[in-house]
């Protein structure tokens, strides 16, 4: 019954299916969802937020109740008070309880199932939300730090985030958005995985390949031998735009 509901606010909401890859080698491209333990993590807050306004709504029908047996009952003026209202706000009231119910549970269903994590060779991508659909790109050479976060329910869960931080990442998310200790870091987060050992070590490899072949971090230090011969060839190159500039200066002449 939830599933035609689910692709009608999904369209409702135009809510895209699935993100395209980011930059990296087609071939690489590997999709990681969020944990089915993440949808009774999830659920388990729904139910506690029902259950609250449950108990709300309840206590605010009893105070009602009180407020027409006052009318009722009360000094000969007060009798000639309406208070049929209150009857049709408490039924206005458990109406919207019972609407919001529904369709707040297929929210929560639908945050998990259009929740994606991509990875590449290259590059991640996040992408999170109904609202307001937020995605992050972000390269594997300004990663600075990869890190798990795993609280009390989550392990009863099962699932745990894993916190990737860049410096100088692409993309953007919402004011809400996490920061790090500096302004200039930017932070994305696989949350609700069950496999973030594996997630992780994909991306630290991704990493190291990058590195290795000398695409990684700008400011990751250069081996002597490495300096010596990018000196050399600056040099050389340098000496050539000279001769080059030497020769057109004559020309002019």
């Amino acid at each position: 019954m939830l599933e035609p509901l689910q692709e009608r606010i999904r369209r409702l909401l135009k809510v895209p299916p699935e993100p395209d890859p980011p930059l990296g080698e087609p071939s690489s491209v590997r999709v990681f969802r969020a944990a089915p333990g993440f949808l009774r993590h999830r659920l388990l807050g729904w139910g506690w937020k029902q259950l609250s306004a449950l108990i709300g709504l309840i206590i605010g029908i009893e105070f009602a109740q009180s407020g027409k047996s006052f009318l009722e009952d009360g000094p000969g003026i007060l009798r000639w008070l309406p208070w049929s209202w209150i009857d049709l706000i408490e039924y206005l009231a458990i109406a919207a309880f019972v609407a919001q119910v529904f369709y707040s549970l297929v929210l929560v269903m639908l945050d998990y199932r259009y929740r994606w994590y991509v990875i590449t060779d290259r590059s991640l991508r996040i992408r999170e939300g109904l609202w307001k659909v937020q995605e992050r790109t972000m390269t594997f050479s300004n990663v600075q730090n990869v890190t798990i976060q795993q609280g009390p329910l989550q392990r009863l869960f099962g699932i745990a985030d894993l916190r990737v931080q860049t410096a100088g990442g692409g993309g953007k998310m919402g004011d809400g958005d996490e920061q790090g200790s500096a302004d200039h870091l930017h932070v994305g987060y696989f949350r609700g995985v069950g496999n973030a050992a594996e997630i992780r070590d994909v991306v630290l490899a991704s990493l190291r390949r990058l590195r290795s072949s000398g695409l990684g971090d700008p400011e990751e230090p250069v081996a002597p031998e490495r300096a010596g011969g990018q000196a050399a060839a600056v040099q050389q190159a340098a000496r050539e735009l000279l001769r080059e500039t030497r020769s057109l200066v004559a020309a002019l002449r």
